[in-house]
């Protein structure tokens, strides 16, 4: 056994891993119906006017506004209806004085008309005339030529986050495709001789592999790309040769091997190949966590408990993933409520503890580090410092929503 001589506080460990945060560089272009969520890599510009014609804001009468002027609903005044126009059809006719187009919303205004009066301020007089009871002012219910985005206008700059409404204003200006930043590739490896992949059969003392597949789900919906690794035994031969396999990707994510056990060799594996950051945060769970750099590539050392390594997932390694995908900061709910049962805290360890909500309170949901239903049945956690020791039943706590 090889017991931690120290550990580092909760904001230590974050203010290292900000500092070894390098923001992915690689680019490359996806199609817009794959753009949302990615991240734009380069400004993209409007080629034309949006709308490129000045268009009808509602179903009406094209008119010139002077013919309007003196138009009441006692004393309308009558134009001669020369054509209909409709969505997607440039008419081939100009409206000259006296004369008007009935025209549908978001249609093409015809050549000479200046406004659109509604289509409840008029009534037809026969097949080709038009009563107008309400006077139009010039530019009235037209939108112009580009008065939503003007040729050679940004509509989305370099580091924006393509949110619904950026993609459908990278649509609107006919653009098919975008540059981003590439998804940072994570390789994610399991360790442990006792470790078993699901759908195979399970020996006598082991176990089927709990942390590859969240790791890789919480890698999935903060930007990066799991890359999956067959689990190491724990050798040094065995770590050694997991951690060249994983050398091409942007950051490395391995689970178990980072205690103090006499087969926790993860630590001599980094010594072999890069520098150790740290190693022991004082937290619960997930006190055996380790962060390093390895040949360049940020290497991730979490616990081989399920909750340890999912907690200290979401805490440590989605705040860096986002940070190096150029995602902006994760920002879950948090809610305020009542504890429903007391709970004792460890001792000088920020503690993370997973909690449920029924009946307008929170109530414990932590087993053990050991145990994946202790996130599994929680609707999210509670904090508790480091110099707590308890939070009574019917304190108001927040709780961070998963």
């Amino acid at each position: 056994m090889r017991p931690f001589s120290s550990t580092i506080s909760l904001q230590e460990a974050r203010r290292r891993l900000d500092a070894a945060v390098g923001p992915i560089a690689r680019t490359e272009r996806v199609r817009l119906e794959d753009a949302a969520g990615r991240v734009a890599a380069a400004d993209v510009t409007s080629p034309i006017d949006v709308p490129p014609f000045a268009r009808s804001a509602m179903d009406g009468y094209a008119v010139i506004a002077a013919d309007t002027s003196a138009a009441t609903r006692s004393n309308p005044v009558r134009l001669r209806l020369l054509d209909r126009i409709y969505t997607g059809q440039m008419s081939p006719l100009a409206i000259e004085r006296g004369t008007c187009a009935e025209i549908a919303t978001g249609a093409p205004l015809p050549t000479g008309a200046d406004a659109v009066v509604m289509v409840e301020e008029t009534a037809k007089s026969g097949d080709r005339d038009v009563d107008i009871f309400a006077g139009a002012a010039a530019r009235q219910n037209v939108g112009r030529r580009g008065a939503d985005i003007s040729a050679g206008e940004r509509v989305v700059s370099a580091g924006d986050l393509l949110l619904p409404s950026r993609v459908g204003a990278i649509a609107a200006i006919g653009c098919a495709d975008v540059v981003v930043f590439a998804r940072p590739r994570v390789a994610i490896l399991s360790t442990g001789n006792e470790v078993v992949e699901p759908g195979q059969p399970l020996p006598p003392g082991h176990i089927y592999d709990v942390n590859r597949f969240t790791l890789g789900a919480i890698v999935s919906a903060h930007g990066g790309l799991p890359e999956s690794h067959r689990s190491a035994k724990d050798t040094i031969e065995a770590l050694l040769a997991s951690l060249d396999a994983c050398a091409q990707a942007d950051l490395i994510v391995f689970s178990g091997g980072s205690s103090v056990g006499e087969r926790d060799l993860v630590v001599d594996a980094i010594a072999a190949r890069g520098e150790m950051i740290f190693h022991g945060i004082a937290v619960r769970p997930g006190k055996p966590t380790a962060f390093a750099i390895v040949r360049g590539t940020p290497f991730f050392g979490m616990p081989g408990n399920p909750t340890s390594c999912l907690s200290n997932a979401y805490i440590l390694l989605v705040p860096f993933l986002r940070a190096i995908a150029r995602l902006p900061p994760h920002a879950p709910r948090t809610i305020r409520v009542p504890l429903g049962r007391r709970i004792v805290s460890a001792a000088n360890r920020h503690q993370f503890y997973t909690v449920r909500l029924r009946d307008g309170a929170a109530y414990p949901a932590f087993k053990g580090s050991g145990d994946i239903t202790s996130l599994s049945q929680a609707d999210g956690y509670i904090e508790i410092a480091a110099d707590q020791s308890t939070v009574e039943d019917g304190a108001v706590v927040e709780v961070t929503l998963f």
